[in-house]
């Protein structure tokens, strides 16, 4: 990967000491060529040929790469570094799942609701371990499963366990992104100042009212919302453009995923229906909202992705969890250079002993 990378330095004049080395080579082979003046008596000069011409080149090696091991080590203090994808500072991603009765449905195998825990635990092994990582679960009303954290196994525990937070009173997605944007600040803080603490009574609060229009991030957020739901809003006290509106104002993008196919149907039963009564067994038809999913990714700066089947989710996450909380940046591989010219010594070491080796 590093071969097809440009390399830059940090302290690139100090490269200027490879001219060093350059001189010292100079006069090394200046030297050599001196030597080589003074004539050499010797009685037998078919024996001497035969010796020397098989083995002259070979004392070169270990100097050679002696050499290299130098000029690795001299690049090596101008501290090279390549372009790479780094951690942002205080990243984070806002999981936010919809856990309404039609997440029961099964046009995504087995269930949505088993694909969609399927694709974030992808995402969780793609993701930097880094990475912290909250839970919002919602159906009528949201709720926080997991507060922002590094310790992606709780995450992913949390996930397994969600069956506990099927709630089937509707779908509040305005509500549900007003909660993942409150947990959000826990890191930015509400102004976007540094992080705070959520129930503090000494914290500023901010309603949508309240909250100053941006125009534009000039600095991008650490936070990142990613929001699975499969149906359109028939609950909740803000709208979802208006749960949009408060992202944006945060600067958080919201990456949407809609789940599911547009006829599916399942049963009334446990679907908000009385017991008993004739809507028991109606067919609710729980056709996934793309519009309203798209609208709020687009206000917010994030992306929209329509997965139809197990496979489509289970990529779009695996390939958020590689994007997500990452920016472009530099990275030092002094390291690499170190160890370069520590094998190279080591292979000059070897290879004098063989070639001219002395014993006692």
């Amino acid at each position: 990967m590093l071969g097809v990378q440009v390399i830059s330095f940090k302290s690139p004049w100090l490269l200027l000491a490879l001219l060093l080395l350059g001189v010292a080579v100079g006069i090394w082979l200046l030297a050599e060529r001196r030597r080589q003046r003074y004539p050499v008596r010797y009685t037998n000069v078919e024996v001497l040929a035969t010796v020397v011409s098989g083995r002259s080149w070979l004392r070169l090696v270990p100097a050679a790469l002696v050499l290299a091991a130098l000029a690795c080590l001299l690049v090596s203090v101008a501290r090279p570094q390549v372009q790479r994808q780094l951690l942002k500072e205080h990243a984070t991603v806002i999981l936010v799942v919809d856990t309404s009765r039609s997440m029961q449905a099964k046009d995504v195998a087995p269930t949505r609701l088993g694909a969609a825990q399927a694709a974030i635990k992808t995402f969780l092994d793609h993701a930097p371990k880094g990475l912290r990582v909250g839970l919002v679960v919602f159906a009528g009303e949201a709720q926080v499963a997991t507060p922002p954290t590094n310790d992606h196994a709780l995450v992913e525990s949390s996930v397994e366990q969600i069956d506990q937070y099927l709630i089937f009173g509707g779908t509040a997605i305005g509500d549900a992104l007003q909660t993942a944007v409150e947990l959000g600040k826990q890191v930015t803080g509400p102004d976007g100042s540094g992080p705070v603490t959520l129930g503090d009574p000494s914290a500023p609060t901010r309603t949508l009212q309240q909250a100053a229009p941006t125009t534009e991030c000039q600095d991008k957020s650490p936070v990142s919302i990613l929001f699975l739901s499969d149906g359109s809003q028939t609950r909740g006290v803000l709208q979802p453009l208006e749960g949009a509106a408060l992202a944006k104002r945060a600067c958080f993008p919201v990456y949407t995923v809609a789940r599911g196919t547009p006829n599916r149907v399942i049963s009334g039963t446990g679907f908000g229906c009385v017991p008993g009564s004739q809507d028991t067994d109606q067919l609710i038809p729980v056709p996934p909202d793309p519009v309203t999913l798209r609208a709020i990714a687009k206000t917010t700066g994030g992306g929209f992705t329509e997965a139809r089947s197990a496979g489509t989710l289970e990529n779009a996450y695996r390939n958020l969890g590689s994007r997500l909380g990452r920016e472009p940046g530099k990275s030092e591989i002094t390291w690499l250079f170190l160890a370069l010219a520590a094998g190279l010594l080591l292979l000059a070491g070897a290879f004098s002993a063989i070639v001219s080796p002395r014993l006692p």
